[in-house]
């Protein structure tokens, strides 16, 4: 419990880090975004969130709020704003991954003492849900972060109907989620990219 604990912190922080990060980058110079410029994970964790996920498999964190007005052009902003968490997410897994062999292959004493026991089994997990909010979050379904990279490709016509049918489209969504129908193209797709990761970890270090 303590390990998944964890795993969920860092990986929540770092998606809403990252959020903040690329918006204020992008120019945007507002309090609430500035405020969210920490890697301390109680600026970003919504705690009904956390608690959805140990529960329920999905869950939140806490949402950077952004003032596109800065950003010399909002449209694109926003759809980099909301791309930068889920980057994020797996540059934190492939990190994890990375790490998880370099301890199995370098220090194999360390990773069967009970410290390093400890540290290999938080790589693992923080490997694997980072990747899985990732891949999650890059559903193009509001409030997700895929439908504002989704938004940037559509016409303002468009763009105003999906939006005024986001509620609905929402709501299926939920029902949809508590379902499970979506779990298993995840787990494989999540499963996949960590194979992935693997394979390029191997290759650089030469395993």
């Amino acid at each position: 419990m303590l390990i998944r604990l964890l795993a969920l912190l860092l990986a929540f922080t770092l998606h809403e880090f990252a959020h903040a990060l690329a918006s204020y980058c992008l120019g945007d110079r507002s309090q609430s975004c500035h405020n969210r410029l920490t890697i301390n994970p109680l600026a970003h964790i919504d705690w009904m969130g956390l608690l959805c996920l140990f529960a329920f498999g999905f869950g939140w964190g806490k949402p950077v709020s952004v003032d596109p007005r800065y950003y010399k052009d909002p449209k694109s902003g926003m759809m980099w704003t909301a791309f930068a968490g889920p980057v994020m997410n797996f540059i934190l897994s492939f990190v994890c991954v990375f790490l998880y062999y370099v301890i199995l292959a370098f220090l194999p004493g360390f990773a069967y003492a009970s410290l390093g026991s400890f540290i290999i089994d938080l790589l693992a997990q923080t490997a694997y849900l980072s990747m899985g909010l990732g891949i999650f979050n890059c559903i193009p379904i509001p409030p997700l972060d895929g439908s504002k990279v989704f938004f940037y490709f559509l016409d303002d016509e468009k763009y105003f109907k999906v939006i005024q049918g986001s509620p609905m489209i929402s709501l299926v969504f939920v029902f949809v989620l508590m379902s499970g129908i979506i779990s298993a193209p995840i787990m494989n797709l999540e499963n996949t990219m960590i194979g992935v990761f693997s394979k390029i970890s191997f290759a650089i270090l030469g395993l």
